[in-house]
């Protein structure tokens, strides 16, 4: 029989205590026993930290002999003199002081874990995926659990400050699916009909502006049906705000104070303000990404003019069918970048949709050119002049249209100073302004909305709408920090014909209109104050502060690529008579 806690109370926590001198008592796990013999030391584990315990000659009998028991990850409360330890541990907070047991009980004993309960753990992820409870049992885990904590706290003091009220939308909605699948939930009641949860409480958030909350904030559960990576989750937190009577600015204002405060109430960090502000075209030239990586340079060049009319028609062509050529430089890396690795190189960009990868490497006196012997007296010079390519740097030209050459090279600058280790530590805050509002759909052969159909043009575009959807931009803006975006956001459309218009224009049948908004559409005809907001993600904000991997060290319970949760077995075969309640029968793929 495991022992109880009568007649104790924990006074501290493992990674707290203090006052040498004084009685102390803690509870937690065994990180470790190491048994001298006529000395035993246990290292107890809490959220906080670990503690050294110790039983020696003058321990009464009965609790040393307890002590010579205790195994890994046993649950146990211990109350002890505190005192100085002779030999400092200093890779622990308390490791100056020990506690001298008077009083032991085993709470609970553990089985031998699957692996060991440490930072440094080598076991793969999947069997500590399996056993997550376990898992969190390890500081690195608990701590940035602990950050996420701190940033939602944070989050909701600075907006409740700043007189935003929170609002909790409904988690089951109506299916009005944009870009990503829905969850469906099948309803019981209404046979043959499903509520959605919600991808994001975009519509709701619009109405309560409608209805005259003029500053909204929410910690929302978020679900979208998408295919997973690292720093992606089926279900995930967004800080969701909106804000009437604003412009882009202001909204930009409210967020950056956000930032800036909760920036040095979690890391200490100050971040200077304005945030640097870089329009899509702008970040699209310089960087080949809407969401670049801004702790080094590396930038895009174009050399089209340069090269329109040389003898390589690779680099002619391109252009003759509307693209360009465009280079990057890697400063002083001809070493690192041999011929072999900017082989590798040529392959990773033809798998990512260019048809391959001009070069120079410049290692001796003369450079070393994949295209040298089409290029005439001079235009080798010119070219490295204007990519700023000098002795000892390495040169990576692509030539394709536009929407290959610029997010390859994005990608390529990317993984290329990953190679080098060029990218230094810190935060990137940076802004995307006016997006397009369109992205044209391969597949589907028309134009898409890019963020969302309820996204307001800027003023000067509105003549387009109609006529070049190419040609309009939006009131739309992306906080990007380190090269991953962390929200999205836009000035709404307020304006009942406007948003017609737009519907139109994404080529939206008035029956697909009333029946996928047709309720936020007539709320519309009851006039609407001028609004905008974002939405946050909690999650990978979390992620970047704690210097994580992925989102699964940042998210308690995380599932993996295929959406299932390895500890519980999720998602998994209902019975028959629950799916005959709901109207549903399951037909499975052979």
């Amino acid at each position: 029989m495991a022992d109880n806690m009568n007649g104790l109370k924990r006074t501290h926590y493992c990674g707290e205590v203090e006052g040498v001198g004084n009685e102390v008592t803690v509870g937690g796990f065994t990180q470790r026993v190491r048994d001298k013999g006529s000395l035993i030391f246990i290292d107890l584990r809490d959220r906080t930290g670990i503690v050294q315990l110790v039983f020696d000659d003058t321990t009464a009998k009965e609790v040393f002999e307890k002590a010579k028991t205790v195994k890994n990850e046993y649950v146990l409360m211990a109350k002890g003199l505190l005192r100085k330890r002779e030999s400092v541990n200093n890779d622990i907070k308390t490791g100056d002081v020990e506690i001298l047991v008077n009083d032991l009980r085993i709470l609970s004993k553990a089985n031998t874990p699957p692996f060991e309960i440490t930072n440094d753990t080598k076991v793969n992820e999947e069997l500590r995926l399996k056993h997550r409870y376990l898992d969190l049992r390890r500081g690195k885990l608990q701590e940035n659990l602990i950050m996420r904590h701190k940033i939602a706290k944070v989050t909701r003091d600075y907006f409740y400050e700043n007189g935003f009220y929170e609002i909790e939308t409904p988690m089951m909605m109506k299916s009005t699916p944009e870009g990503a699948r829905d969850y469906l939930v099948p309803s019981r009641i209404h046979e043959g009909k499903f509520y959605a949860l919600p991808q994001s409480p975009q519509i709701y958030k619009q109405l309560l502006m409608i209805s005259g909350f003029d500053r909204y904030i929410q910690l929302a559960r978020c679900f979208r049906d998408e295919d997973l990576r690292a720093d992606r989750q089926p279900e995930f937190t967004q800080i969701d705000l909106e804000m009437s009577f604003v412009d882009v600015d202001d909204i930009l204002d409210i967020a950056e104070g956000y930032i800036q405060r909760l920036m040095k109430e979690t890391l200490n960090i100050d971040i200077p303000m304005p945030l640097p502000r870089l329009k899509y075209n702008d970040a699209m030239s310089r960087y080949g990404s809407d969401k670049p990586d801004t702790r080094f340079g590396m930038e895009i060049t174009d050399i089209s003019e340069l090269v329109k009319n040389c003898g390589f028609s690779v680099f002619t062509s391109a252009i003759e069918n509307g693209g360009s050529v465009r280079g990057i430089v890697a400063k002083n890396a001809a070493a690192t970048l041999t011929r072999k690795e900017i082989d590798k190189l040529t392959e990773y960009v033809r798998g990512i949709g260019a048809k391959g990868l001009a070069y120079v490497r410049w290692v001796d006196d003369a450079p070393n050119c994949s295209f040298a012997k089409f290029m005439a007296e001079g235009e080798l010079e010119a070219i490295l002049k204007e990519l700023g390519c000098e002795k000892g740097d390495v040169a990576l030209i692509v030539a394709d249209k536009n929407k290959v050459t610029l997010p390859v090279l994005g990608a390529l600058r990317l993984k290329v100073a990953k190679q080098l280790d060029i990218i230094p530590e810190g935060f990137n805050f940076l802004w995307i302004t006016e997006f397009p509002f369109f992205e044209y759909n391969e597949e589907t052969q028309h134009w898409d909305a890019m963020h969302h159909p309820f996204t307001m043009p800027l003023d000067d575009c509105l003549e387009y709408l109609e006529t070049a959807p190419e040609k309009v931009f939006a009131k739309a803006y992306d906080l990007v920090l380190n090269g991953t975006e962390l929200c999205s956001g836009s000035i709404r459309i307020t304006d009942y014909e406007l948003q017609q218009k737009m519907f139109s224009a994404l080529g939206l049948t008035d029956e697909e209109i009333a029946a996928k908004f047709g309720f936020l559409v007539d709320a519309y005809k009851y006039a609407a104050p001028p609004h905008g907001g974002m939405g946050i993600g909690l999650d990978r904000l979390t992620m970047l502060l704690c210097g994580a991997e992925s989102l699964r060290d940042v998210v308690a319970f995380p599932k993996i690529k295929d959406a299932s949760e390895l500890m519980s077995d999720c998602p998994s075969v209902v019975d028959d008579k629950q799916l005959e309640e709901l109207h549903i029968k399951t037909v499975l793929s052979e």
